[in-house]
């Protein structure tokens, strides 16, 4: 194995002009800004970095693609980049301003470069750069005190995600505006700097030559020798990556199968992207841990250094067709029309499995009771009740025993304890567990309506004005002034919480419930009562806010079970 050395730069150079290429076996691009921050404040700082792992190969290896863009392949040194994808990605991004491409969707990446930072490193071990609340959320914009706050915490660090308030204060720069120029002189005008007289001319400068010094940053090279097979280099890409954990399991196995199956990756992207336009944006580790099951019957990757090509072309022709099913099952019988949806995606690959075994000819009844364990197994969040692989390995068992639905339902039984939801176990949830998930699924299922439009809820759609938005029907701000004192999860409980279109949700704002809904008690349609929202208008008044929570617990709690087995 041959040493060398680089600079960022030159990496960078490489990268553009199609000398350095990612081998079939790299994942793609998965860091966020977050990770690109701290590495940008490491290299600053001096700090060790890693080794940069290389192949130099003649041999005609299928490529994967950078998440930059990047040119034909220019004359001199081609290497396969084996470990350092994602710190050379990003740093790629920073220094040539470029947006990053995943999956075909292009974002920016932009990370500001504080001035003022602190001389030492500062003890801060965890800074949020924005305060984002959950999507749909009716809260009110962040307070101008919590936004001084931000500041005031984000001006120890050196380095930040950018935001739109940081970037507007004269002591922040973005990296990649000033790595595109060698001039200091807009940097030093926007932070107040007049001329060479100004105390903070020569600390500004020097911190900006030192930023600029990033890309001058020597990493250490290991290059791999022509003479090593991909088989070979597989193995030590495994090895590399296991030691560190660095990669997930999935990863890992892919780097294997592309190994016994050259040309594969492109067929299996092909079909993420044709699940993800169905609506389900799975991670491709799934649609592989797919394969794997019906190849197998168990989900656990350390198999699949054992399996043969043919056996992976096999099950890779089945798994497609599993995966297709069960996205179908759980859209159209279901009613699930995301993984947004699902509480853990593991439940497709129990009835992808499920379907194979039954030549995707199942019995109603059995596809009845297949709904009704999706459902039922969905809202008791099962996969989080111990060891994920584990507890699927189990349906597969039962399910290759010959078992079916019924016997599924048993075992679910069996580890929760009973299949109903009662209205107990609605108190305290937020919009966050998996029983909020369901509840959705239910009142979409009765035909919910935005209260103002009268169009039926989604996740489909699109526009500021329809976009769902879940809303606390008691507002937070009208909760905090009738109820000083309410904890978060008293006020967010997911009794309190209806499904509406975001210009409905900001045309309500804080107003009281016995107001704003008078008008909706006796409307057409009922729209209240298919999101099982009581009636009775004393239970709208501020001082029965618990009334009204333990009313509709028991609404949705019915309506629930009800929905588990239509």
């Amino acid at each position: 194995m041959a040493k060398a050395e680089r600079t960022v730069a030159e990496l960078v150079a490489m990268i553009a002009n199609g000398n350095l290429e990612l081998p079939e076996m790299q994942r793609e691009y998965v860091w966020r800004s977050t990770r690109v921050r701290d590495l940008l404040d490491s290299l600053y700082r001096g700090y060790p970095s890693g080794v940069i792992l290389t192949w130099q190969t003649s041999l005609d290896v299928a490529r994967n693609k950078f998440a930059v863009a990047t040119q034909e392949q220019a004359p001199g040194e081609s290497m396969l980049l084996l470990d350092g994808q994602q710190r050379l990605t990003s740093l790629s991004a920073i220094l040539r301003g470029e947006h990053l491409s995943v999956r075909g969707r292009k974002r920016p990446i932009d990370i500001l470069f504080n001035l003022d930072h602190p001389d030492d490193v500062a003890l801060i071990t965890e800074v949020h750069e924005a305060s984002d609340s959950d999507e749909g959320d009716d809260s009110d914009a962040t307070e101008d005190a919590e936004e001084l706050d931000l500041q005031k915490r984000m001006s120890q660090r050196t380095f930040v995600v950018a935001s739109k308030a940081l970037e507007a204060l004269p002591n922040w720069v973005s990296v990649t505006e000033v790595m595109k120029t060698a001039s200091d002189a807009p940097f030093l005008r926007k932070a107040g700097v007049a001329d060479f007289s100004d105390p903070n001319y020569d600390k500004y400068t020097a911190r900006l030559q030192r930023l600029r010094g990033i890309r001058d940053y020597v990493y250490r090279m290991d290059v791999l020798e022509d003479t090593m097979s991909y088989e070979e280099v597989t193995e030590i890409f495994v090895r590399v990556n296991s030691l560190g954990a660095k990669l997930r399991s999935s990863d890992l196995a892919l780097a294997q199968i592309t190994a016994r199956w050259p040309g594969s990756l492109e067929q299996f992207k092909g079909f993420q992207d044709e699940i993800t336009k169905q609506g389900f944006d799975l991670d491709l580790g799934n649609h592989l841990r797919m394969l794997v099951a019906l190849v197998t019957h168990q989900v656990k990757f350390s198999i699949v250094a054992g399996l043969s090509r043919e056996q992976l072309e096999d099950g890779w022709d089945r798994a497609q067709s599993a995966m297709r099913y069960a996205c179908n099952f759980a859209t159209a019988n279901a009613g699930i029309e995301s993984e947004a949806l699902l509480s853990s995606p593991f439940a497709l690959i129990a009835i992808g499995y499920w379907a194979d075994s039954r030549g995707f000819a199942p019995s109603q009844s059995e596809a009845q009771q297949m709904r009704q364990w999706l459902l039922t197994a969905n809202a008791k969040g099962r996969w989080s009740r111990g060891s994920s692989e584990t507890i699927l390995n189990e349906d597969l068992v039962v399910l290759r025993d010959g078992g079916g639905p019924t016997q599924l339902l048993d075992r679910l039984q069996t580890q929760v304890g009973r299949l109903e939801v009662l209205p107990e176990d609605l108190e305290g949830r937020t919009a966050r567990s998996a029983l909020f998930k369901t509840m959705y699924l239910a009142f979409k299922a009765d035909g919910a309506q935005d209260w103002a439009s009268q169009i039926q809820i989604s996740l489909k759609h699109t526009g500021s004005r329809d976009r769902l938005q879940f809303h606390h029907i008691f507002p937070k701000a009208y909760l905090e002034r009738h109820h000083a004192g309410l904890r978060k999860n008293q006020i967010d409980d997911i009794a309190n919480l209806a499904f509406i279109g975001g210009h409905t949700n900001r045309t309500i704002s804080d107003g009281a419930p016995e107001k704003y809904l008078a008008p909706l008690i006796d409307a057409d349609g009922d729209p209240l009562g298919r999101q099982q929202v009581p009636k009775r208008r004393e239970l709208l008044k501020a001082d029965h806010y618990f009334d009204f929570l333990k009313a509709r617990r028991d609404l949705i709690a019915a309506r629930v079970n009800a929905f588990f087995v239509e």
